[in-house]
């Protein structure tokens, strides 16, 4: 059983980490803002629809640690990417990533010699304000 008050403290470390609002949290997992609010408060337990949104938007979350506390948050997943020297193509998040002055062209430039851009579903960018930018991949 889920506990909603340690749950709302571990979704709050979530949008802390990622440097988000309620609202574009919910968002940027396409979910009701206000079934955010009643999670946050600890009103509502999360629904499995939730949780698998949440998941599949934020790799560094793992079950067990969103459920029942245990584990980790960050999780660092440990596969060959992670061992790249390039910070855009490691899957643990880079603080210094976001101080980066690179430019969109040098971005792109980035993917299109590491990814297939026809299996890229969309980019997100998010500003110091709390706002971001969603950009999908309209070619599929």
């Amino acid at each position: 059983m889920v506990n909603s008050k340690e749950f709302s403290k571990r979704l709050q470390e979530i949008l802390h980490y990622y440097g988000l609002s309620a609202t574009a949290f919910s968002e940027a997992i396409d979910f009701n803002r206000s079934t955010i609010s009643h999670l946050l408060s600890g009103r509502n337990r999360p629904s499995l629809e939730f949780v698998m949104k949440v998941l599949q938007n934020f790799p560094e979350v793992e079950l067990h640690w969103l459920l029942n506390g245990s584990g980790t948050f960050p999780v660092v997943k440990n596969d060959p990417i992670s061992s790249s020297a390039d910070p855009l193509e490691s899957p643990q998040r880079d603080p210094s990533l976001t101080e980066s002055k690179k430019s969109i062209e040098e971005i792109t430039n980035i993917a299109q010699n590491h990814y297939d851009l026809d299996d890229l579903e969309q980019v997100i960018l998010f500003f110091k304000d709390g706002s971001f930018k969603v950009y999908k991949n309209h070619r599929k």
